[in-house]
């Protein structure tokens, strides 16, 4: 176990409640942006218009990461699969950043497809934010595990972490090109 792992051992109680804090405040301040009126005048150096399409793009890539991370521990090439993870969650957290920018400057856009597409997309949508939620804690202690060295605890959680990550990266992506049409 090198230096590193110790210290992130020694102090995992406290990156755990680190995690649950940031874990609830995260869908508090999202929830919270559906009660947001944007600004009336917006002066950016780019159209936010972009930025569902980058979510989008952020999403697939995070997604294909996911798959070659599993590839990788499946070949036991552990270096390439923390590579993977690690750009993975830096991409999360950028595509995080950007979404809640994007929902805090514009008004939210309403599907506008009828009958089973719609029950689609609400499945979809419903499924996909909920599942969100519940995947950011689980991330978060996944990695904490693997930082701190306890692989036996990080290969535990992160049999349920990858499936629900993939499915919440693939259902972002999908829900953005139903969505897309009325953007």
């Amino acid at each position: 176990m090198n230096k590193n792992s110790n210290t992130f051992r020694r102090n995992e109680r406290l990156w755990a409640k680190i995690i649950v804090w940031v874990s609830v405040a995260i869908p508090v301040v999202v929830g919270l942006l559906f009660y947001v009126s944007p600004p009336s005048q917006l002066s950016l150096p780019f159209s936010i218009k972009v930025l569902p399409k980058f979510h989008a793009l952020l999403n697939g890539s995070v997604f294909v990461l996911l798959l070659a991370s599993w590839y990788f521990i499946r070949q036991k090439n552990i270096k390439a699969h923390q590579t993977c993870n690690i750009i993975a969650l830096v991409l999360s957290a950028i595509f995080l950043l950007s979404y809640v920018t994007y929902h805090s400057l514009t008004e939210p856009t309403r599907y506008g497809g009828e009958g089973v597409v719609k029950f689609i997309y609400l499945l979809l949508l419903f499924t996909h934010i909920i599942l969100a939620a519940i995947i950011l804690p689980m991330i978060l202690f996944t990695f904490l595990r693997a930082f701190a060295g306890n692989y036996a605890a990080h290969r535990k959680i992160a049999r349920y972490t990858m499936p629900l990550w993939l499915y919440v990266s693939a259902t972002g992506v999908i829900v953005y090109l139903m969505l897309a049409p009325y953007y």
